[in-house]
């Protein structure tokens, strides 16, 4: 009778062990093995210290996040500027590509400290891939042709992976503000009669 016990004990140890074994992983380490399925809904930092172009420039067209990979959208903003005018870098980052993307020439900065690439086409660049640029910095300027406006624009777009974001994400509220700005008084100090 005893040796019965400790048979059927030992054939449960034993699968006990095996379910132990093929069971799938927790969900939370599952995750951890896919990284790119969580950074991808990560929320951008408001890093931008700086518009690409100008100070406050028009945003001529915004971005519609195609409903599918492949699908229509607008993936980045098209913003107001003539040709010839300034591009610079919304933060500081390293230069990760120089050259034409459909014939456009651009320019890719990779944000430091970040997972994200941003873009600016149609620019001639004045910078070298594996350049360290600062926010502000000039990258190029934009170029007299190949814009898809209707006017002189460039067209800047940003990525995490293979993602489209949007690339007013990266400003901070009080850049994106309009309208003029308002002075509030300073607590202690009288106002001027």
């Amino acid at each position: 009778m005893r040796a019965k016990r400790c048979g059927r004990r030992g054939t449960w140890l034993v699968l006990g062990f095996l379910l132990f074994l093929t069971a799938p992983a927790p969900a939370p380490e599952r995750a951890a093995l896919t990284p790119t399925a969580t950074t991808a809904d990560a929320p951008v930092p408001a890093i931008g210290r700086t518009w690409p172009v100008g100070a406050r420039p028009t945003v001529l067209r915004g971005w519609e996040p195609p409903a599918t990979v492949y699908g229509r959208g607008h993936r980045g903003v098209d913003l107001a500027a003539p040709a010839g005018t300034p591009v610079r870098a919304v933060a500081a980052g390293r230069v990760s590509f120089v050259g034409r993307v459909a014939g456009k020439p651009a320019v890719s900065v990779e944000l430091t400290g970040t997972d994200l690439r941003t873009t600016y086409e149609p620019v001639t660049a004045s910078v070298e891939k594996g350049a360290m640029v600062t926010a502000g910095e000039v990258v190029g300027a934009v170029e007299p042709t190949g814009s898809h406006c209707p006017a002189a624009c460039v067209h800047w777009g940003l990525r995490r992976g293979e993602t489209y974001l949007d690339p007013l994400s990266l400003l901070p509220p009080w850049l994106l503000r309009t309208g003029p700005s308002r002075l509030l008084p300073v607590l202690g100090v009288p106002l001027p009669t």
